[in-house]
């Protein structure tokens, strides 16, 4: 069946920017509009409409930045009818005006196409790429004579920075931390904060502390003039991006803060210098009332808390998947939900939880 959506992924991406329609879809597959959009939409976990849309936005988005097309012409070559929609559907994707965005693009999620038969692991390192985050380090160390923190986004990313000796004479922890799940409070890394956390992940505060917190002591020990935040483009790691900022913000760092937003199938790396001023504030609305914030955050922030809320539904598309495929073990459907939806960020522990939480529904 993976064979049959991806032959239907294959011609829809001919077709994005003309000629396409489900009826035709139909008929180059051989079987009926409504089959095929059915098929789709159990196998990927989103309808063929919603991917239509997101590849055409972020393909947008792409010509933003790399040409110098004019905006109607943008918006036309990817079906909008005027420039007024565009810019409301992008607006609606990123949080950023295209006319921004085009001022200056900034790291946003990426949208590929869909490869139902991609079996590489999360983590392949090509050496043009170390050879890129090792020149940044370089940068970094002539800039602020070593006095650099890098925070890392979980203990492998740390595990494989440190196996490839990418951060040179540079102090670096990692951020071992799920924010995405269960309830939090502020002050962050306060009393409160500790237990709801350590409550919320089903271990002792001790055990919390061993994992958690004493990893990162060197953050609230030493004074640093620089830290670098080591973050993918997925919920998961900007939900945790979001958290570090706040905390900065109620440490009052004074220093400098470089986002690098890395790519974790292939560690291409995008770098951003952060302003801190409005992240204690978008942490409260987000975390603690699930509230949309009203200040201007990064494009891959913004897409971080659609997600965010997206996932916090009962019924979101990762629930919606599984309960479609429960005749699967919880290996094949990992499996599955690694490769469908990587925007999410989530690991074993995150999946295997929501995979039981359905379980355990349809058998009452």
């Amino acid at each position: 069946m993976n064979n049959f959506v991806q032959e239907m992924i294959d011609w829809i991406e001919s077709h994005l920017i003309e000629g396409f329609s489900l009826e035709r879809l139909g008929r180059h597959m051989g079987y009926s509009p409504y089959y095929c959009s059915f098929k789709f939409h159990q196998m990927t976990g989103i309808t063929i409409k919603k991917y239509i849309s997101l590849r055409k936005i972020f393909l947008a988005s792409e010509a933003l930045k790399r040409s110098e097309a004019k905006m109607i012409d943008i918006a036309f070559h990817y079906g909008f009818s005027t420039q007024e929609p565009f810019s409301r559907a992008f607006k609606r994707a990123f949080g950023i005006s295209p006319t921004d965005f085009r001022k200056s693009p900034l790291p946003l999620q990426t949208f590929v196409k869909m490869n139902l038969q991609d079996e590489r692991g999360r983590y392949t390192m090509d050496i043009s790429q170390k050879l890129k985050i090792e020149a940044l380090q370089v940068k970094m160390e002539m800039q602020y004579d070593q006095e650099i923190l890098n925070v890392l986004n979980g203990q492998m990313m740390y595990e494989e920075f440190s196996k490839q000796l990418l951060m040179g004479n540079s102090d670096y922890v990692p951020f071992n931390e799920a924010m995405c799940t269960n309830p939090t409070t502020c002050p962050i890394f306060g009393e409160d904060f500790n237990n709801i956390r350590a409550a919320g992940h089903q271990v002792s505060l001790q055990d919390y502390e061993h994992v958690t917190l004493n990893p990162l002591k060197l953050l609230w020990t030493k004074n640093y003039q620089c830290i670098v935040l080591w973050f993918g483009d997925d919920m998961f790691c900007q939900m945790n991006l979001l958290t570090i900022l706040a905390f900065l913000e109620q440490q009052k760092f004074q220093g400098k803060v470089y986002f690098h937003m890395v790519k974790e199938t292939t560690y291409d790396v995008d770098e951003i210098e952060i302003v801190l001023g409005d992240y204690l504030k978008v942490y409260e609305e987000v975390f603690m009332h699930h509230r949309l914030p009203k200040a201007t955050l990064l494009p891959v922030m913004y897409q971080g808390i659609q997600l965010y809320f997206d996932y916090l539904k009962e019924e979101n598309d990762i629930s919606k998947y599984i309960k479609k495929h429960l005749d699967q073990s919880s290996k094949d459907l990992l499996t599955q939900l690694f490769r469908l939806f990587p925007q999410y960020g989530l690991g074993d522990t995150q999946y295997l939880k929501i995979i039981d939480k359905v379980k355990n529904e349809k058998s009452e």
